[in-house]
């Protein structure tokens, strides 16, 4: 049973502001008063921050931008993020949604009664529409130039232009009106027009296709910066088509969004700080890039993506703007990637359910390596895996695949390297698939999107799959013998009768 009773907790859930003061009263944020400008001198602080594991900033005087401040490195470290939402363990969020799906068929009246109290804890987490908005009271017309007026970063040096680093791009499924909010980059162009690079297998390049098919001269478009915490992970989450994002987002936040209207007809968060409304025609492109991405690599060759064109911008008074940073790992979306990593930990296991743990190792990238545990009942179970995973969404777009036993913690690398060391016969246990899709960022494909993948089988073999040898016993101490000698041992490390360590020095 989950409790969304903690006055902190939702406090922290209302909008960025709050969680400002969350991070703040934890003493997980600093003030920034020197100026700085957003064109490579934030993003140069905000990195260095990262990889030190330092706080959130919040600069207070930004160059050339006199009204309006910019945070950054919100996903603090996953202990802050778990606190703000409310949970002990982020694979909670992923089981408020499971748990709806495996519970036994309510046959007796009874069981009907409380599936009614089940289906009104979902309730829980669908969005309501507001006629409310603090952002409402700052309009500006797409003809004066809004994007000219947000101090959108340049992250590196060589990057195309200024980008918004962490927007949440709203589009809604033509047919059937399902949200989605992706964090989608987008390349500034000029006052009025941006480059939206939504990639071909993210929901929004759905949702255009899906406006081309039916004729459509335009797609409504929504762009919402800075909103709560929950709502923020949410965008970045792979919540595969058609779940509703703005559904998801109660999930993760144990709480219902609150959505006001547009006048394009989208809803958008009621608590973003700045949104941007407008439209994309699905005929036309431009070029979008060069820009410094996660892997740490400028993209190219450049692409071609839709250009999202302004009408109208709202903000609220003394506006402040979000902005991520990318690079070599691990940075902010290392937190962001783990946290992701916990919450659909769970959902994961519904669909494999032979699967224990997974570790998306940052330096991996993410999308570049997966470690995998499975509990392994019958021959060519871990390939079965690595099959299933390159067919499941976000995980389809992952180069590698390392699958080992239960055994094997796939959070310890060590672990892990004798593993593969130790069960892997290269000729029997890699799996190489040629000319399939991959992750569009991904530097060493051989065309954008377009690559090959590697899986490993890293588990004890059995018979059948170990050319007809029984697998060679594994060493085991005998227990009686280490009771025996328990005393030599502790000896040895300076450890008391009562347990306490003395150091092998002090003797």
């Amino acid at each position: 049973m989950y409790c969304f009773c903690n006055p902190k907790v939702v406090k922290s859930l209302r909008d960025l502001r709050s969680y400002l003061d969350f991070l703040e009263k934890n003493n997980k944020l600093v003030r920034v008063k020197e100026e700085l400008s957003p064109i490579l001198e934030i993003p140069a602080v905000l990195r260095r921050v990262m990889y030190n594991k330092g706080p959130a900033i919040i600069f207070e005087n930004v160059k050339d931008y006199r009204d309006w401040r910019v945070v950054g490195n919100l996903f603090v470290d996953l202990d802050t993020l778990k606190e703000a939402l409310g949970v002990k363990k982020l694979e909670e969020i992923g089981s408020r949604l499971v748990e709806f799906a495996t519970k036994p068929i309510p046959i007796g009246f009874f069981e009907k009664v409380k599936s009614v109290g089940e289906l009104t804890k979902l309730s829980k987490f669908v969005p309501k529409k507001t006629s409310k908005a603090k952002f409402k009271k700052n309009i500006i017309d797409g003809a004066d130039n809004p994007l000219d007026q947000i101090p959108a970063f340049k992250t590196w040096p060589k990057d195309g232009g200024r980008y918004l680093t962490y927007p949440l791009v709203i589009t809604k499924d033509p047919v059937k009106g399902i949200y989605n909010m992706g964090v989608y980059r987008v390349m500034l162009l000029d006052g009025e027009r941006g480059v939206i690079h939504w990639q071909i297998h993210k929901r929004g390049a759905k949702a255009h296709f899906d406006y081309w098919k039916r004729g459509e001269e335009e797609i409504p478009v929504a762009i919402a910066i800075g909103s709560d915490i929950g709502t923020l992970l949410t965008g970045a989450s792979p919540v595969p088509y058609p779940l509703d994002k703005y559904l998801f987002a109660g999930a993760v936040r144990g709480e219902g969004l609150n959505l006001f209207e547009l006048e394009n007809g989208l809803l958008v968060p009621a608590n973003a700080e700045i949104v941007l409304e407008g439209y994309v025609r699905p005929y036309e492109l431009h070029e979008e890039g060069p820009f410094g991405d996660h892997f740490g690599f400028y993209d190219k060759p450049t692409e071609k993506y839709p250009i999202f064109y302004v009408e109208r911008m709202y903000h609220r008074d003394n506006p402040i703007y979000y902005g991520s940073v990318v690079g070599k790992p691990p940075l902010e979306d290392a937190v962001i990637g783990k946290a992701i990593e916990r919450i659909f930990l769970p959902i994961i296991k519904i669909l494999l359910p032979e699967i224990v743990e997974i570790n998306l190792p940052p330096h991996g990238v993410f999308q570049g390596l997966m470690i995998v545990s499975i509990r392994k009942r019958y021959p060519g179970q871990a390939k079965k895996v690595m099959m299933a995973l390159w067919g499941l969404g976000q995980t389809s777009l992952t180069k590698i695949i390392i699958v080992v036993d239960e055994t094997v913690d796939p959070h310890d690398i060590n672990q892990v390297i004798w593993a593969v060391s130790s069960y892997v016969n290269p000729q029997r246990d890699v799996v190489i698939i040629p000319n399939t899709h991959t992750d569009a960022l991904d530097p060493a494909s051989t065309a954008p999107s377009y690559g090959s993948k590697l899986g490993i089988d890293a588990t004890k073999k059995f018979k059948s799959e170990n050319y007809g040898k029984e697998w060679p016993e594994e060493v085991e101490e005998d227990e009686s013998v280490l009771k025996k000698v328990e005393d030599v041992i502790n000896r040895i490390f300076g450890v008391k009768d009562d347990g306490d360590k003395e150091g092998v020095g002090s003797r």
